[in-house]
């Protein structure tokens, strides 16, 4: 038994797109001109894909305490070594590029998120389980979708990737995903709604800052909120639905809302939801695992989530306020302190997340 990284990240590469088939050759994402969009930083460089501009950052060593190597998979034996260095038995690997949506093509998105799932698949098969994976579905191709989750359950993955807005042209709630949850229950894959939108937003860096909480922190909670209205986990008993990169201290204030909401307009919605005797009910009966920041109000937060929904990440690669390297020291002095139990630190870091991913 050892540490699982719950959250972390890749930075998609030329070889990303290697595993493409040379029919799907004009969808290759190619390289473009970097722009200066601030003076006191390097250019930020950029994909083309469908036609659009997508961010492709630079990386500072320093800062994001990796190397090329690692944050790319260039080596993948060596994010391995780093690995063994901060005491991390298991990373689970999300994406970059693709934790917004990219094009609304069905063509385009099949072709890239195909190579991209094999790409990550033959990096992480060099590491002997030690990366495991989360896989891309190409969600406006239902059919090709479900191939690619029977490829990633057979090739390392231990989760699908879903956006908790419109995607595909569709909500979360609606029948359109059900074919999803039904194979994911029946391959025992979890459904990992981590930050970002289903959404292509080919906005101005400027207008994107200015909306980027709307658009991206918000979609897990209003997935959250409609599984819970319209009783999605109890069409798919089986599935483990995961709240990745959102913090946790939205989901008092969400329980909230969902026991006033059910108790008032249970029958005039007439959703199909369970029955719910106390607050933590409800992420424990509908099977929720939700990666806390470990400096939020735990004492607080664990009344409404019980110890064994609680995950933690470092967002290895990505230098933003979601990284935390320090996650499992800053929680055991915590619960030196006697802020939180002891019990919820080894759950928190090793039992939740094996439990949630499978592994």
């Amino acid at each position: 038994m050892g540490v699982i990284d719950a959250d972390t990240h890749v930075d998609e590469t030329e070889a990303t797109w290697e595993f493409m088939d040379a029919n799907d050759a004009a969808f290759k994402p190619q390289p473009a001109a970097p722009r200066v969009l601030d003076p006191s930083r390097p250019p930020t460089r950029y994909w083309m894909i469908d036609g659009h501009r997508q961010p492709r950052l630079h990386r500072d060593d320093q800062r994001t305490h990796t190397t090329v190597d690692t944050r790319e998979l260039l080596d993948p034996m060596a994010r391995v070594r780093h690995m063994d260095e901060l005491g991390t038995e298991v990373q689970v690997i999300y994406p970059t590029t693709f934790l917004v949506g990219v094009t609304d093509s069905s063509a385009v998105e099949v072709a890239i998120k195909r190579s991209y799932n094999r790409w990550l698949a033959d990096r992480c098969e060099q590491t002997g389980g030690r990366l495991r994976w989360v896989c891309l579905p190409p969600f406006h191709d239902i059919p090709k979708a479900i191939e690619e989750l029977r490829f990633a359950k057979a090739h390392g993955a231990c989760g699908i990737l879903k956006k908790g807005d419109r995607e595909a042209g569709h909500w979360v709630n609606e029948e359109y995903f059900f074919p999803i949850y039904e194979e994911c229950e029946r391959l025992d894959m979890p459904v990992c709604f981590h930050i970002g939108s289903g959404t292509p937003d080919f906005s101005s860096g400027i207008e994107f800052a200015s909306k980027r909480f709307l658009s991206q922190s918000l979609p897990p909670i209003h997935a959250f909120n409609s599984l819970v209205t319209f009783g999605i986990p109890t069409r798919f008993p089986s599935v483990r639905w995961g709240f990745i990169e959102t913090g946790a201290s939205w989901v008092p204030h969400m329980v909230y809302q969902a026991l006033r909401r059910l108790r008032r307009l249970r029958h005039e919605e007439g959703a199909r939801v369970y029955t719910y005797e106390k607050p933590s009910d409800v992420v424990r009966l509908n099977k929720f695992y939700i990666t806390c920041q470990v400096d939020e109000d735990l004492p607080y937060i664990l009344q409404y989530t019980g110890e064994e929904s609680l995950m933690a990440g470092s967002d290895y690669t990505h230098a933003d306020a979601s990284q935390e390297f320090g996650f499992v020291r800053i929680l055991q002095e915590r619960a030196d302190r006697g802020e939180i139990p002891h019990s919820a630190v080894r759950r928190i870091t090793e039992d939740n997340p094996r439990a949630f991913y499978g592994l």
